[in-house]
């Protein structure tokens, strides 16, 4: 029924359900709150995971091309140009929005500026106005996103830094550890930002803050929105802070191992598709789900 009131304005009599031109759009970008240690994996993993993508080599095109999506990966802010190995070619477009070779470090000063985050909402926006179709689904590839939504989620949210954070099982407790007062950190410095603009400012990313402007877009031109992970969650999240019309058009794809993420989708009253515990963040969880929406297609039909 989600989908029948994305598809037709109220009054409208319910015709024909229909998914045109589907779209998988990847932001990729760097955090400058990485070289606090936030994060187990190293931060050139963002360029190689990026790279993978354009390439065609990753999980996320695979099944994006087995369930007819398109596929875009958006340059939102990795710390080094995007380039593959001489003489190969991508297999997926790239689009250059780079607002910045990454953000700052969040434990120091802002994020990004203002203007910054303006600028990449206004990317985000550009992005899904050029697109096809009528589906679009979101990812994002970034080390130390996580962080930065856990920053978001316990700001907006009103939740404990700890809970928001939580427990990894795959870390150990002193890592844990360390990465909460990092946390802690960069949360004290920032205390005073509490509208969802000025949160995004200090302590969020660039593929945030376009994943935020790519759902407006996508909500103000009835497009459903396929929303994967926690960091994507995390924009859905600062969206509707915005524009809270924007909830009606998302589609919560699934519920990732990340506490935050359960924490998240509780406060959004939203209830996944899948809950399957996954880790990948780049629109993996989207696809997944997609068959699900198929479905209720058929049913709407019969």
């Amino acid at each position: 029924m989600q989908l029948a009131r994305i598809q037709h304005a109220p009054g409208q009599a319910l015709e024909k359900l229909r998914f045109d031109a589907p779209q998988l759009v990847v932001f990729a970008a760097d955090h400058g709150l990485a070289d606090e240690g936030v994060s187990k994996s190293p931060q050139d993993l963002t360029h190689r995971c990026a790279c993978e993508l354009l390439a065609g080599k990753s999980p996320a095109v695979a099944l994006a091309w087995h369930s007819g999506f398109d596929v875009s990966l958006v340059d939102a802010g990795v710390a080094r140009p995007l380039q593959l190995p001489e003489g190969s070619e991508a297999a997926v477009p790239l689009l250059l929005r780079k607002i910045g070779y990454g953000t700052r470090n969040a434990a120091m000063v802002q994020a990004m500026s203002p203007a910054q985050a303006r600028s990449a909402i206004q990317a985000g926006m550009d992005v899904v106005r050029h697109l096809p179709g009528n589906v679009v689904a979101l990812g994002s590839i970034g080390v130390a996103g996580e962080a930065s939504a856990t920053l978001l989620l316990s700001r907006l949210c009103g939740v404990p830094l700890a809970d928001a954070s939580g427990k990894d099982q795959e870390a150990d407790e002193v890592f844990g550890q360390r990465k909460l007062e990092r946390l802690f950190v960069a949360a004290s410095r920032h205390r005073r930002a509490t509208s969802a603009q000025a949160a995004l400012a200090a302590m969020g990313g660039f593929e945030i803050a376009m994943m935020c402007g790519a759902m407006i877009q996508a909500a103000s031109e009835r497009r459903t929105v396929l929303v994967d992970g926690f960091v994507a969650g995390t924009a859905a999240l600062v969206a509707r802070a915005l524009v809270p019309a924007v909830e009606d058009y998302l589609v919560f794809a699934h519920r990732a191992a990340e506490p935050g993420h359960r924490l998240l989708l509780i406060h959004l009253q939203a209830s996944p598709l899948l809950d399957m515990e996954l880790r990948s963040s780049e629109g993996v969880g989207a696809l997944l789900a997609w068959p699900l929406l198929q479905s209720a297609q058929q049913l709407l039909q019969h």
